[in-house]
């Protein structure tokens, strides 16, 4: 992106020169190492010194925000925080030494995330979003300022190579990601190889679990023989290079698959947290640590002062690490890609913009606040929150619209009309909405239940009620609904930052 390498230092656009003029390395795997930023973060917590805090304001590299669409998910759709991380695996600024990249200058990134801190500042989440996972990508600026068009089925990961430039394009990353879970990022951070291994040098290695030993061979499946014993069977401690490594693993545990992969970053990083967490942090400890964190990360503008990181970051110092959860988008193999699996990943994303944990619990910050299994309050706010909507009546049955009107106006809705529709054979009742409008058309499906959601290129939202609403006019309609559970397949498979290093290691 041409935001991106104009603010980039002299020193580190002499260092992208000079890759440029290298040989082409042989084709190596691409690291998938998840948040380092889990680190980073936590490392500037106690960055109140004022020392420390000039340092990191001369070392912050920012990306241009100019290619963030203005088609966006509503900025209060949730009270808590939205931190997309990045993994970029470019080939420079000394990262190609480390393994990075293996096609030319072309930025690249395997690795993603979504951290949800929640409105408590007690609990966060980070969903993980496998590479390979087909999405659709919407308009995203290239460096001649040109927009791409919109692009449905594509893999996750081609977003962030969008414009084949040498530090990749995270503003189409983040646009991704909102228009996937209708949720509004509220930062975006890239992390580099170097940096990751920097930052596990500076903490004295990482303790990390294999189920089975590794060698050479797993590294590279085209391989012949197995090679020399690269990590034992077991816990043990890895660092820079060795570090990298091991997130790269893929082939020779599970069944080979990058999903297999995630799970093991998830445990990386939850034992980087308990690391640091565990040692402390001492000024003598603060300032290489805080060095390798800010020197390893490209920010948004939003997060591109030390002012400001250390303000995020020190909102995080209350959540303890049996409250960090990681999890994968709700997914199922489709041939050799990965497709999101629906309704489950978008009841994954109602709990995240209602503050609730992934167990149910109501992490929103609000006194009184409740689970989803403890009894209903004697008198609930209005749900509608005056959301505006439009009803049709895409049936026979007369004053059906009128009817659906005065129920939604009770729940709190703004009923901006009511019509006849242009068909009158709607079997099943439809929500159209425009963009950045996701959320407010699912809280309009709570209340028309069974009702189906379609995004269009049209502003506001529309119900077109079918035959299912003649049926049972009055279901979801005398009470406040509870929330949508989070699908036990994503529960059940999540992590903790304090789980058993050793467990849930793999897929297949």
């Amino acid at each position: 992106m041409a935001g991106t390498r104009e603010q980039l230092s002299p020193a580190r656009r002499g260092g992208s020169a000079r890759s440029a003029a290298r040989s082409p390395r042989p084709r190596r795997s691409r690291v998938r190492f998840t948040l380092a930023i889990a680190l980073s973060l936590l490392v500037l917590l106690t960055g109140g010194a004022g020392w420390v805090y000039l340092k990191l304001g001369g070392d912050i590299n920012t990306f241009s925000s100019d290619g963030i669409s203005g088609d966006r998910p509503d900025a209060d759709a949730s009270k808590g925080e939205n931190v997309l991380v990045i993994g970029s695996d470019a080939r420079t600024g000394g990262n190609e030494a480390l393994g990075g990249g293996d096609k030319g200058d072309i930025g690249r990134s395997d690795t993603a995330f979504l951290l949800h801190v929640y409105a408590d500042h007690r609990n966060a989440v980070a969903v993980s979003v496998p590479r390979d996972t087909l999405v659709t990508i919407p308009p995203c600026k290239l460096p001649d300022g040109s927009w791409t068009r919109t692009r449905p089925d594509t893999m996750f990961n081609a977003a962030y190579s969008t414009g084949e430039t040498a530090r990749g394009n995270p503003a189409c990353t983040q646009n991704t990601v909102e228009k996937l879970t209708g949720l509004r990022v509220d930062h975006t951070v890239v992390v580099d190889f170097k940096g990751f291994a920097a930052l596990t040098d500076v903490v004295g290695g990482v303790t990390v679990c294999l189920p089975q030993p590794i060698h050479q061979g797993d590294l590279n499946p085209h391989r012949t023989t197995p090679g020399k014993l690269l990590f034992p069977r077991g816990e043990q401690k890895v660092s820079g290079q060795k570090a990298l490594d091991y997130v790269r693993l893929r082939h020779g545990i599970g069944d080979g698959s990058d999903i297999g992969r995630i799970k093991r970053q998830q445990a990386f990083v939850g034992s980087l947290i308990k690391k640091v967490k565990s040692d402390g942090l001492t000024p003598t400890k603060l300032l290489p640590l805080a060095n390798a964190a800010t020197r390893s990360m490209t920010v948004d503008p939003g997060l591109g002062s030390a002012d400001k990181l250390l303000s995020f970051a020190m909102s995080l110092k209350n959540i303890d690490l049996h409250n960090t959860k990681f999890v994968t988008v709700p997914w199922r193999y489709e041939g050799s890609r990965v497709a999101v699996v629906e309704p489950d990943a978008d009841a994954l994303w109602a709990s995240l913009r209602d503050d609730r944990t992934i167990d149910g619990k109501d992490a929103s910050g609000k006194k009184g606040a409740r689970s989803s299994a403890s009894p209903a309050p004697s008198a609930a706010p209005s749900p509608g929150d005056g959301i505006r909507v439009t009803v049709y009546n895409g049936t026979t049955v007369m004053g059906l619209a009128a009817q659906a009107a005065r129920t939604l106006e009770d729940d709190g809705f703004t009923v901006t009309g009511t019509a006849t529709a242009s068909t009158h054979d709607q079997a099943t009742t439809l929500i159209q909405y425009g963009p950045g409008e996701k959320a407010r058309a699912g809280t309009l499906a709570q209340r028309l239940p069974g009702a189906r959601l379609e995004e269009t290129s049209t502003t506001g939202i529309r119900a077109i009620l079918g035959q299912d609403y003649a049926d049972h006019p009055s279901a979801g309609a005398t009470a406040s609904p509870e929330p949508t559970a989070v699908p036990s397949e994503v529960s059940d498979d999540a992590r903790s930052a304090d789980d058993n290093l050793c467990s849930n290691l793999s897929y297949g």
